[in-house]
């Protein structure tokens, strides 16, 4: 249904937000007056997942603790839920690396930005006795590396900025983002490609041959061809091709034969070029490669 992204400082008060919105949330779905689908709302963060602050001290124990994340919250995200992944989510490339998982399930997206001034945050990381701090060199370091939420771009937007002196949260404006909000359709670089049959080679190099042979043999028998021409390349399929008005060699034919495979088996093995286009059977190769001689043989 929706992902809400929480973003700040370390010790910002992401948490506190996350619980405030989650019970707002909770409070409209079960409003009598709300008819809209049946809907859960779920809290993802560090602690849910057993990581440890100290995770964040370098890059190679960083980067394994982002991945799990990511994983859980792959695993959450559904048509059924609002999940608010209460997290640093500090670098920008990680929640856009978010954003697009979201696309890809056809999901509304929101950001809400817990601001908050740098000095409260190292006075609030300070007091607070009763959870897991920061190593004091690691949360210098994540308060210096903090890259903002911009509105500017597309993966932060809609971006919901929640001072630290509001005592309560913009839940309309939240609401709205992960009700009425646009569904964008995942990114063209994400999608799967899809993938050519296992048979399709075979049936490129078999079905080119063929008619180069065929069209070889009716010049032959007929001393020379011109215009529309019909191939028997088999009992059922019999395309159609038009010649110029001269004698085609076979090395010519060969020449383009070459060329043709060589761009299609780039198709094969990569993913289609065409969209939407995998059609790989021997009347499509056929038609293919008719339209290809066509274009490729000079009068």
């Amino acid at each position: 249904m929706a992902l809400i992204t929480i973003s700040g400082y370390p010790c910002s008060g992401k948490s506190t937000r996350a619980k405030q919105l989650k019970d707002s949330l909770e409070r409209r779905l079960q409003d009598p007056s709300y008819t809209g689908p049946s809907l859960k709302v779920v809290i993802l963060n560090d602690d849910t997942l057993n990581i440890s602050r100290d995770a964040y001290s370098n890059s190679r124990s960083e980067k394994p603790a982002r991945g799990a994340l990511f994983t859980a919250m792959q695993r959450q995200m559904g048509q059924d839920t609002i999940l608010i992944v209460d997290a640093l989510n500090y670098i920008k490339g990680f929640r856009y690396q978010m954003y697009c998982a979201a696309r890809e399930l056809k999901l509304r997206v929101c950001t809400v930005y817990v601001v908050a001034t740098q000095e409260l945050c190292r006075e609030w990381h300070t007091a607070r006795t009763d959870v897991p701090q920061y190593p004091p060199e690691t949360f210098e370091n994540l308060l210096m590396r903090f890259e903002e939420p911009s509105s500017m771009v597309r993966w932060d937007s809609p971006l919901i900025s929640l001072p630290w002196t509001d005592v309560d949260i913009p839940i309309d404006d939240v609401w709205k983002a992960v009700m009425e909000g646009v569904v964008k359709p995942p990114n063209a670089g994400t999608q799967a490609v899809p993938k050519a049959p296992t048979d399709a080679l075979r049936t490129l190099e078999h079905t080119t041959t063929t008619m180069v042979a065929a069209i070889m043999a009716e010049q032959t028998a007929s001393g020379g061809l011109s215009g529309p021409v019909t191939l028997a390349i088999s009992p059922t399929h019999k395309p159609q091709i038009t010649l110029p008005s001269r004698n085609i060699t076979l090395s010519e034919l060969q020449r383009i034969k070459r060329q043709f495979v060589t761009v299609h088996k780039k198709a094969i093995t990569l993913g289609t070029t065409e969209k939407g286009a995998v059609d790989w059977s021997e009347q499509s190769v056929a038609s293919k490669f008719v339209h290809y001689i066509e274009e490729n043989l000079k009068p």
